[in-house]
């Protein structure tokens, strides 16, 4: 085979840190060319995202406090997948807690990687439209400070292009989702 179509050896597998999110290891691998290094890597179940579109063609979005950047984030509504669902389920559980509102139509628009560098963590994106308005919001999780926030897609581009505080699996999910949009 080929240098470079051949995967690396797998020769130590630690698991370090086992969370209520993620999971943290460190992996020793052998490469096709003989050498030996250590990777670490964060093992993630996937997250399922939204893109809710209002009747008057508006986003739906959340700011949220993100603890690891100390501040709030502009973000399509979000949420790891629980083993117990798929994503589509994950999404629809989310949509109604984050923002309070219901979909009755879902598209599938992509996945991808979140940051494959260092994690598995895949994102699968819907769109979400016949969007319905709950009249009592769910219950969120306790750990959860957001608020909701509308916005045209002109000025989501614009928060974008303009760098206002906006998470990149947000940014991929609003360029997927563009042909729908405009």
């Amino acid at each position: 085979m080929p240098l470079g179509r051949e995967l690396p050896q797998l020769l130590k597998q630690r698991l370090f840190h086992k969370g209520r999110k993620f999971d943290f290891e460190v992996n020793r691998l052998r490469l096709p060319n003989k050498s030996e290094g250590e990777w670490e890597c964060i093992r993630h179940p996937g997250g399922a995202l939204a893109i809710p579109i209002t009747a008057e063609g508006k986003l739906v979005l959340v700011r949220q406090y993100r603890f690891a950047v100390q501040g709030r984030l502009l973000e399509f509504p979000a949420g790891t997948v629980e083993s117990t669902e798929d994503p589509l389920e994950t999404i629809q559980r989310e949509i109604a807690e984050e923002t309070g509102y219901s979909a009755q139509k879902w598209d599938k628009i992509g996945e991808f990687f979140l940051a494959p560098g260092y994690s598995d963590e895949i994102i699968y994106a819907f769109l979400a439209r016949d969007l319905e308005k709950l009249d009592t919001l769910p219950e969120r999780d306790e750990d959860e400070d957001l608020e909701t926030v509308l916005l045209t897609p002109e000025e989501m581009e614009t928060a974008i292009l303009e760098g206002e505080l906006v998470d990149a699996k947000s940014i991929s999910s609003f360029f997927l989702a563009r042909s729908f949009l405009l």
